[in-house]
């Protein structure tokens, strides 16, 4: 399986900017994993659109998957609380 190669919104940056750096660490090493398999075991896709959640302690990672061009797009970075608003 080839390799899906990671984009972030521009807004992402905003995301990570409130996030304690020990969860962004984790969060960042959650995404590159991404590359390997946009669809790893506990991702769900959301209820009407092309996006997909996956969860990384108390925090969402937000993202679509682009299977033709092998491109995985972040969306959203964001506390569970505040990623649906």
């Amino acid at each position: 399986m080839a390799a899906y190669k990671l984009f972030f919104k521009k807004s992402v940056q905003k995301d990570f900017d409130t996030i304690p750096k020990k969860d962004l660490k984790k969060i960042l090493s959650r995404i590159k994993t991404l590359a390997g398999n946009p669809r790893p075991l506990g991702c769900e896709k959301l209820t009407g659109q092309e996006r997909f959640r996956l969860r990384q302690g108390r925090y969402r990672i937000v993202y679509s998957i682009q299977d033709d061009e092998l491109t995985v797009w972040i969306v959203k970075v964001g506390h569970r609380k505040d990623i649906y608003r």
